[in-house]
């Protein structure tokens, strides 16, 4: 007689229980291992940038460790190229911080008189008040500088890090794909080549329109603040646009630097006004034209989901938590959307679809049977490009 296993069906409670459990170790495991977790994220994303270089790069009969030390200079080329540009911009801007302080000094004497003038606050006590806050300052200084010290050694630590695993991440691709092989089964090779795809697909149109934005957003401020005469446009336009990385509101906290600046060096406040204004009328046409248009529904994830995310991922970890939100969740959705049992949550994720009219008769059936067969056969047919460039990448 032959035994057959039957599956046993747990209660609902049980199952819930178990899916909390689960959910509870995962998020104490991300937080844990953060200072693990947070460069191999970072070295996956700059991976997938870099692997269309490397693997043209190969096609031209270089070695594949050859390939990758060349991607590896060339993006730190790049990357010393733009420090050296913020570099130079900082040390000019440091320059005429004396000015900048010496003003701030006239500010916040007027402000002191106008305060004595209208809330009868006694001058000395506002001198006793900003004496006992600049001592806790100075109490704190010290502290300050050794935590400033620490994250600038972490930071240095990290970089280095994140080189060492792209280097391995490309150089060992076809032995990780074979792992997942392994891991699914090699019945389910299409399968898994299509879902690696779509995540290569995801994360690079994500990366390189990022960065396409980054450079818009930059000119249009730089462009903006030149017509207001501020100082150092271009240093200002190029590091609220970086606040991109932060959706939503990074270019509003982007403003505030130039605006206070302007604030201090020019007796005009309408036109730290309009530095503001440059910036809220910049990050408009970001979320409405420019990030739409260049990265378009490659991340579709809808806005009450993205806010979700990012309290999340900055709960867990901080401001890499606040960059890595997107194209982690936009993993994620991938990876719901090609298991069936997990597809309703990838649903969940994704933008909310339009509803469709109902059909009144059979007439208009047969009309937008045409329209949706049209339909299917193009999502069939990207389907199969996107495995034959899955065989391509192998």
């Amino acid at each position: 007689m032959i035994n057959r296993a039957t599956e046993v069906q747990q209660p609902l409670y049980m199952r819930f229980a178990a899916v909390l459990i689960s959910i509870v170790i995962i998020v104490y495991g991300l937080y844990e291992l953060q200072s693990l977790l947070i460069p191999l994220v970072f070295a996956i994303l700059f991976s997938v940038l870099l692997f269309p270089l490397c693997r043209r790069l190969e096609m031209w009969r270089f070695p594949r460790i050859l390939a990758i030390l060349v991607c590896l200079v060339l993006a730190l080329a790049v990357i010393v190229g733009v420090l050296y540009a913020f570099t130079t911009q900082i040390s000019s801007f440091a320059e005429v911080l004396p000015q900048v302080i010496k003003k701030g000094n006239d500010l916040l004497s007027k402000l002191q008189t106008y305060a004595d003038d209208h809330f009868n606050i006694d001058r000395k006590r506002q001198v006793t008040e900003a004496k006992k806050y600049v001592s806790t300052i100075l109490e704190s200084g010290g502290t300050v500088l050794t935590t400033t010290l620490l994250a600038t050694t972490s930071t240095l630590t990290d970089v280095l890090l994140v080189l060492l695993f792209i280097f391995f991440f490309l150089l060992y691709r076809d032995f990780f794909r074979s792992f997942f092989y392994k891991v699914f089964g090699q019945q389910h090779r299409t399968k898994v080549d299509g879902v690696m795809q779509r995540i290569y697909s995801v994360v690079k149109d994500y990366l390189v329109g990022l960065v396409l934005v980054i450079l818009v957003i930059g000119t249009l401020m730089t462009v903006g603040l030149m017509i207001l005469g501020v100082d150092y446009a271009v240093f200002f336009g190029f590091f609220g646009a970086c606040l991109v990385l932060i959706p939503y509101f990074g270019i509003s906290l982007g403003s505030l630097l130039p605006a206070a600046y302007t604030l201090v060096t020019q007796d005009n406040p309408l036109k730290a006004l309009g530095v503001i204004g440059v910036f809220l009328f910049v990050q408009a046409l970001e979320g409405n034209f420019i990030t739409p248009y260049i990265v378009g529904s490659k991340v579709s994830i809808n806005p009450l989901a993205a806010i979700v995310s990012l309290l999340l991922w900055d709960s867990l970890w901080g401001l890499p938590g606040l960059i890595l939100a997107l194209p982690l969740t936009a993993i994620i959705k991938v990876i719901f959307d090609s298991v069936s049992a997990l597809k309703p949550y990838g649903f969940l994720l994704g933008e909310a679809e339009k509803p469709r009219p109902p059909i009144k008769n059979l007439q208009q059936l047969a009309d937008q049977l045409p329209r949706r067969v049209s339909k299917i056969g193009k999502e069939e047919e990207k389907v199969g490009r996107g495995e034959d460039d899955a065989k391509l990448i192998r």
